[in-house]
């Protein structure tokens, strides 16, 4: 979408269509792991197909900050920076490369609630914190089914560009978001950003009930090593309206 360097913010023009939403994403820890994809395909919105990363499905565990949000361009009191935890995976069309969310977690109420209205997004309303420390170190915590849960992220080295054709780059750069739908159409939505720098993370923490969270099916590989881990400078963002594909 662009090239690799493309370093100014994110302007509604970037979007095919209306934006919905801007904002910054900041301090995003993203945490990988391999799944069965058995586990994915009954989830797998219609009109999509999984995107495989050298023949193996992929779930990301993700936090990250919203920051200067903004629904229609207008800023929302007491709603303009928050966390937010989501747990996805990654799918085509055609050419699109999109994010299929499994399930979304932020601490405000209104949020998750015009997301679950406009979208169809399975978002949820949790108690959250984070830390952002000196030397890089992101955390982020929240409370879910009667404990805190837990994840955190030391960068080693620099923050560089995304390689084309490597794993971070797979990861972070889907362009499109993908809703299954109640009546079993497929809404489909733009994310634009520009490229993001990542620094690695060699040995991330993780500190979840894997089942409680997501559903029994989803920890064997939620309890597996991650096959990689990476800190995301982040960037402004854009959320464009959404399109029923059928």
């Amino acid at each position: 979408m662009y090239p690799v360097g493309y370093d100014v913010a994110v302007s509604d023009t970037a979007l095919q269509g209306a934006t919905f939403l801007t904002a910054e994403w900041r301090h995003l820890a993203m945490i990988n792991y391999a799944i069965d994809p058995a586990v994915l395909l009954p989830v797998v919105p219609r009109g999509t197909e999984l995107d495989l990363w050298q023949g193996e499905a992929y779930v990301s565990l993700v936090g990250f900050m919203f920051q200067d949000t903004r629904l229609l361009g207008v800023p929302i009191p007491f709603h303009r920076s928050f966390e937010e935890v989501n747990l996805r995976f990654y799918v085509r069309r055609g050419d699109k490369r999109g994010v299929v969310f499994i399930k979304e977690l932020v601490p405000k109420a209104a949020v998750a609630a015009v997301a679950r209205w406009v979208y169809r997004e399975n978002y949820e309303a949790v108690p959250m914190d984070h830390l952002v420390l000196e030397g890089g170190r992101v955390e982020y915590s929240w409370r879910y089914g009667g404990r805190t849960h837990h994840l955190a992220v030391h960068p080693e080295g620099p923050f560089e560009p995304l390689i084309p054709g490597t794993e971070p780059a797979f990861i972070a750069e889907h362009y499109w978001g993908y809703a299954a739908q109640r009546d079993g159409g497929t809404m489909e939505y733009q994310v634009a950003h520009p490229p993001w720098r990542a620094a690695r993370v060699r040995t991330p923490e993780v500190d979840i009930d894997a089942a409680a969270l997501y559903g029994a099916a989803y920890a064997p590989a939620l309890s597996a090593a991650p096959r990689s881990a990476f800190l995301a400078e982040g960037s402004a963002i854009a959320v464009g309206r959404g399109t029923r594909l059928g």
